[in-house]
């Protein structure tokens, strides 16, 4: 591409907030570059079945290696991500599929490996709401890994990404965004990505700023450009003149002086100007999570999620295991209080020891509590260990995708058992989580069998709107700063106004929201570790509470 030194002002929607600049680096997806598209005879299809099999053996070894890398440097949560590619890529039914296509169509396993993949898209996008995390990007992602597997190649192509680069390219998928990561990029710039994607993710919780909804970018950026990127604004000047990177720098250093001012007071209490106390707590899923939340100020742990646990495992973890497990993760916090949401699997997390039943429409099907009541036995075994810990924890129970009343009660009768099992009179508090509007609907009665309740706003978006996050051809349906979302949380304050009310989804993480969500009777808010002094200092700016 000639280089062009244009001074071009772009304008997009912001995925990731924050401010940076730098050279940029444009990444073009080299999948199509391998030829492995070749024709065989009937005496080749063993060599080219061997081949897929080494190469799907090593990929297995790859994301299982991926996922133990992002829960350790980025999030317990979002290594889920690798661990459902890693049960695609193990389902015997994939490869089936692609020894079809070799023999039958004799062509070579890189070809047969484009053919059942854009198959297998295909299937995704026609189903009636389409499957939240594992589709389109996640299609892509293990078709670009399996066919550079298959053709020797083992270097990603960001391995070379210049630190301090701003990247530029189409989309990012779940891998990439790992490699942003490790390069330290200074900010994205994307053609195509939604607000709730797995990209979006990746760069909220590394703190990368990111803007998307850029069509034509690729064809208007070359590798020779200066980039200026305001993702708080979701704007990037290509080439800025002098005056306009001045201004840049002076809105950068402050910005950096309000982080440094909150992080000074981060162990201090959030008083609203009223004097309400409102608690900010952190979202972990790690030992190292929560020391990095307690280091950052938090009030306690608001979200302690336990996927992790089960999805890298071949078989339930025992309650002793699982005991362990909660207790090295929540050691940082002991003497606060935490709060530890049950298992929350089904849709976009499948176990690896389980043949879950598949559904036509996960998103609508067996999640969280309606999962664990269809495996009691899972149930049981957290109960058990849960009990345990709360000899040593100020702890309280999250069970996650309350629908109707029904699923506390039976939570409470588990609790019950379990209570009597151990022979103990200590009973941690049950809190329902709100993903639904028929949740919220139903909140005066599920808030019978509950003793505080905690608004998962992402999926309370997804529900609301009929939007999947990922997709990124109805973002603009996913708005959970809209006005249905805070009528929803404001009207369970109104129908039950002595509850304790918690936002633990990323809603509670933004600054700019903060106020409103005080207003609408929130008393707690739970966020990734690093947003704790923001989100703060977002407090004591809010005039008024509910």
């Amino acid at each position: 591409m000639p280089e062009d030194r244009t001074t071009t002002t772009i304008s997009g929607k912001t995925l990731s907030p924050g401010l940076g600049e730098g050279q940029t680096f444009v990444y073009q997806n080299t999948m199509n570059r391998f030829d492995e598209f070749y024709e065989i005879d009937d005496t080749q299809t063993e060599p080219e079945l061997k081949r897929l099999d080494r190469a799907l053996a090593r990929i297995s070894d790859d994301l299982s290696v991926l996922a133990d890398r992002v829960e350790a440097e980025i999030d317990s949560e979002l290594s889920g991500v690798f661990h459902a590619h890693l049960a695609m890529v193990q389902d015997a039914s994939l490869r089936a599929e692609v020894e079809k296509e070799i023999k039958g169509e004799l062509v070579s396993a890189g070809s047969a490996v484009r053919t059942v993949f854009r198959r297998w898209e295909r299937r995704f996008q026609s189903m009636d709401a389409e499957v939240s995390r594992q589709k389109g990007d996640d299609i892509r992602d293990l078709a670009r890994r399996l066919v550079s597997a298959l053709a020797g190649v083992h270097a990603h192509a960001l391995e070379n990404l210049p630190r301090g680069s701003v990247l530029v390219a189409n989309r990012l998928l779940p891998s990439d965004t790992v490699f942003l990561a490790r390069n330290m990029a200074v900010a994205a710039l994307l053609e195509v990505g939604a607000k709730g994607s797995h990209a979006a993710l990746f760069a909220r919780e590394i703190g990368l700023p990111c803007v998307a909804g850029l069509p034509g970018l690729l064809d208007t950026v070359s590798e020779s450009s200066y980039a200026v990127v305001d993702a708080d604004g979701a704007q990037a000047i290509i080439n800025p003149t002098a005056t306009q990177r001045d201004t840049f720098l002076k809105k950068a250093e402050r910005r950096t002086q309000t982080i440094e001012k909150a992080r000074a007071r981060a162990h201090k209490s959030a008083l609203t100007q009223d004097g309400t106390r409102i608690a900010v707590l952190a979202n972990v899923g790690d030992a190292e999570d929560t020391r990095v939340a307690v280091e950052n100020g938090a009030d306690g742990v608001g979200l302690y999620r336990l996927e992790q646990i089960y999805l890298s495992r071949q078989h339930p973890p025992s309650t002793a295991e699982l005991f362990e497990a909660m207790q090295t993760t929540l050691q940082p916090a002991k003497g606060l209080p935490v709060y530890v949401r049950l298992l929350d699997v089904g849709a976009d997390k499948p176990l690896p020891f389980i043949d879950m039943p598949r559904e036509h429409n996960p998103s609508l099907g067996q999640r969280g509590i309606r999962f664990l009541m269809q495996y009691p036995e899972l149930l049981q075994s957290q109960m058990d260990a849960l009990l345990q810990l709360s000899s040593d924890f100020d702890l309280h129970i999250l069970v996650p995708m309350v629908t109707l009343p029904g699923d506390m009660a039976a939570v409470e009768e588990a609790l019950r058992d379990a209570t009597s099992r151990a022979r103990t009179s200590r009973v941690p508090a049950l809190g329902a989580m709100i993903e639904t509007p028929a949740a919220a609907l139903a909140a005066a009665d599920i808030s019978r069998h509950a003793s505080f309740l905690s608004f998962g706003t992402n999926d309370l978006t997804q529900y609301s709107f009929a939007a999947d996050r990922e997709n990124a051809s109805v973002d603009t349906y996913f708005d959970d700063t809209h006005d249905v979302i805070f009528r929803l949380i404001g009207m369970v304050h109104d129908d039950i106004p002595d509850m304790p009310l918690s936002v633990c989804g990323e809603l509670a993480g933004r600054s700019d929201t903060t106020s409103r969500l005080l207003e609408c009777g929130i008393t707690s808010l739970s966020v990734v570790p690093l947003a704790i002094p923001t989100i703060k200092e977002a407090v004591r700016n809010c005039r008024r509470t509910s």
